[in-house]
Order: structure tokens, then C-alpha cells, then sequence
């Protein structure tokens, strides 16, 4: 008999933009945050709101919906700053909603499907099938290319 415990597992942390939703490694989360004052840059991509001073330490944020191009919603009580933590560096990404931390088995993690013409697939790297949800497993290093 097989227990959970057997079989290898990644646990990621899901958020939602859109009608779709999203993992990343909860390894690589520092912490979930309520929408603060954002300090607007100057002379940075339109995706880059900005920064902010989060326990001392200077934050950029990337608004995930931009940097994927996906249709913006309306920020609400159900927006949130997750901050991860990628090379030393740290950074937010503003997403509509953090919905859940879940384990999921690494056997039902399957390659990038080929999209073709989608704008976000560069920044994927799996999808995984668990009970009725497809969760689009993020590779933060492409993600953030942009900003190293």
C-alpha cells in the first residue's frame, strides 16, 4: 500500500490571474501581502508598477496580468503582493488572488502543451492536472529575465 508519503511531490502555492490559475514553488515565497503604496520608477517596463519598502527592504513589484498580457481586473480585497525570493534577489507580483497551497504529485506534472501564438508560454514550464484543475506551473527565472 502506497502512502502519500511515497510518492514525490512539489508543493507550490496557486494564484489566479484571470480565469486561469497558476504555482509556484512555495520554496521560492517569502510571504503573501495585502496591496500596499507602490512607488512608481521611472523609465521601467509598463508590467513593473514599481517598488516598495516591505520589513526594510526595497521591493520591486511586477504586475503579473501585464507581464503576461493578461486583461487587467480591478484591484480588490482579493489582490495580492506574493514575494519570492529567485538569486538573491527579491521581488512581488501582484496577482488577483492567492488561492491555495496544495502538494502535487510530480507524476501529474506533464511538459509545456504547444500553444501556438500564446504570449505566456515562454514563461511556463508545466502543467499539472490535479482532481478537475489545470495549474500552470511558472518558471520565475524567464519571468524575471527582464529585470537581472
Amino acid at each position: 500500500m502506497k502512502t502519500t508519503l511515497d510518492v514525490e511531490s512539489v508543493k507550490v502555492i496557486i494564484f489566479q490571474l484571470g480565469d486561469k490559475e497558476y504555482a509556484i514553488p512555495v520554496s521560492q515565497v517569502q510571504g503573501i501581502e495585502k496591496t500596499m503604496h507602490i512607488t512608481r520608477v521611472p523609465k521601467t517596463p509598463r508590467y513593473v508598477k514599481g517598488v516598495i519598502n516591505l520589513r526594510g527592504v526595497v521591493t520591486p513589484i511586477i504586475d503579473l496580468r501585464d507581464r503576461f498580457n493578461v486583461k487587467s481586473s480591478v484591484e480588490d480585497d482579493n489582490t495580492r503582493i506574493i514575494i519570492i525570493t529567485l538569486d538573491d534577489m527579491e521581488v512581488g507580483f501582484i496577482v488577483d488572488a492567492a488561492n491555495d497551497v496544495m502538494d502535487i504529485p510530480t507524476s501529474s506534472i506533464e511538459p509545456q502543451p504547444e500553444v501556438v501564438g500564446s504570449y505566456e508560454e515562454e514563461f511556463i514550464s508545466g502543467v499539472a492536472k490535479v482532481e478537475k484543475r489545470l495549474l500552470i506551473l511558472l518558471n520565475l527565472e524567464k519571468v524575471l529575465n527582464t529585470l537581472k
